[in-house]
């Protein structure tokens, strides 16, 4: 193999050096939360192929949905230069070989690469990463990290995450934590770069010209969490929930009776809110959600976690299709949950996708969010957005169905059966209740 430098006829920007510094220095955790044209990718590529270098392994470059990495990453062209990104990055001499099909090259030294996405992270588990990119972690699967950190932290691997802001979601969550970690060992780095940051504000005043609206300029240029997102169903919502301090820390509180609502998704997917109610607030104390089990391990779970905090259940809310026979047992999912248990069960009426979205949004603000037991559907309720038409530049008039579907269609369930308007018990102690001054809040502790 002929020699040849890496990074490959690139260097950073003066803005990007902190970050290369950290990783070329040994850190294993990045969270660079960058604005839109700010170069991310290109950090990533070449830090990758540099490190691909060093360390013989698998490496992925992974985008939120399999479909999209193609274009984004794989065939994506550097307008500068008129060369494919990947090339730059990785030049022919340094391969043994490419395959398109799969979007994988193979080093010369052994390693590998591949563009993955997100959504299919669990048929990709085998082939072991040393490094993982995550680019445009905000709108990716939060639970394939969750489901990848172990395989890291055990081969010593490195991750980097890539994005810009879209609202209080998982994003939000994971900056704080690395900005924590950052301050605390060192164990992370955490930056936000905005336009300002970088000189480049002129980004955003020729989408301003375009006619960007301004919600997502701010998210995409000057990385607020803290504007709601463009085509989110619930993003005003969320935002006034994070504004009057009603996501939190949400007690779960022993002798007041509990409810669940579920989604029932595909391949034996579920999702699961567990709420309280107390006069008129609506208190989401836990949010579960798993696939590939059958129904009993969701019924177990219900029931260890309800006799560790010392509560029952007043009633479990299913969509309608629990009522839906099986073809081989001639019995409902709701008789077999029954059987198991899982009673009272209520049946929410089969409405249309529009009106379960208004009582949601109707609903919304009564609730009252643990901001750590809640972390996942929280994020769902967050994320769930009409679908972009990337050809017409505008947004389809139904939800793009991803992994944020099953929390929000779970939590629509709860907003279509819910009361909404009675108390169902009064707090067990007035420790609990709203007092005059913020000393008084359930919320303060």
């Amino acid at each position: 193999m002929p020699e040849i430098q890496l990074p490959h006829n690139w260097n950073t920007r003066p803005y990007q050096d902190a970050l290369w510094k950290y990783l070329a220095g040994g850190g294993k955790r990045a969270a660079a939360v960058w604005h839109r044209r700010s170069g991310k990718d290109d950090v990533a590529l070449h830090w990758t192929a540099t490190a691909a270098f060093e360390r013989v392994g698998n490496y992925w470059h992974m985008l939120p949905e399999a479909s999209q990495a193609r274009k984004a990453i794989w065939d994506a062209v550097n307008p500068h230069t008129g060369i494919r990104r990947i090339d730059e990055a990785f030049p022919p001499e340094v391969r043994k070989r490419t395959r398109d099909h799969d979007m994988l090259i193979e080093f010369a030294n052994g390693s590998t690469w591949q563009v993955v996405g997100s959504d299919n992270f669990r048929g990709l588990i085998g082939s072991t990463p040393i490094g993982i990119v995550y680019s445009e972690w905000q709108r990716a699967d939060p639970v394939s990290w969750d489901y990848l950190r172990p395989i890291l932290r055990e081969n010593g691997g490195w991750a980097l995450f890539l994005y810009t802001a879209k609202g209080k979601n998982h994003g939000y969550t994971l900056y704080n934590t690395a900005l924590k970690r950052q301050r605390d060992d060192g164990s992370w780095f955490a930056q936000i770069l905005t336009v300002k940051d970088t000189g480049n504000e002129a980004f955003a005043e020729a989408e301003r010209k375009d006619g960007m609206v301004e919600d997502m300029i701010q998210q995409e240029y000057y990385c607020s969490f803290d504007s709601a997102n463009p085509g989110a169903y619930y993003g005003k919502q969320m935002t006034a929930a994070w504004k009057e301090g009603r996501i939190g820390r949400v007690p779960v509180e022993p002798g007041i009776p509990f409810e669940t609502w579920w989604d029932l998704g595909m391949d034996d997917s579920m999702s699961i809110w567990f709420t309280q109610t107390v006069v008129r607030e609506i208190r989401c104390v836990h949010y579960y959600e798993c696939s590939g089990e059958g129904l009993s391990h969701y019924v177990n779970y219900i029931d260890d976690w309800a006799k560790q905090r010392e509560v029952r259940p007043a009633r479990h809310g299913m969509p309608h299709d629990i009522e839906v026979r099986e073809l081989g047992t001639g019995k409902s999912r709701k008789e077999v949950a029954m059987t198991m248990g899982l009673k009272p069960i209520a049946v929410a009426p089969q409405l249309d996708l529009e009106s379960g979205i208004e009582q949601t949004r109707r609903i919304l603000p009564q609730c009252w969010f643990d901001e750590t037991e809640c972390e996942r559907g929280i994020s769902a309720l967050t994320e769930y957005s009409k679908k972009w038409d990337e050809k017409n530049k505008v947004f389809a008039p139904h939800p793009d169905h991803n992994w944020a579907s099953h929390g929000a269609d779970a939590f629509r369930t709860m907003a279509v059966l819910h009361p909404g308007r009675a108390a169902i018990v009064k707090p067990a102690q007035d420790r609990y209740s709203r007092g005059k001054g913020r000393g008084g809040s359930w919320m303060s502790g």
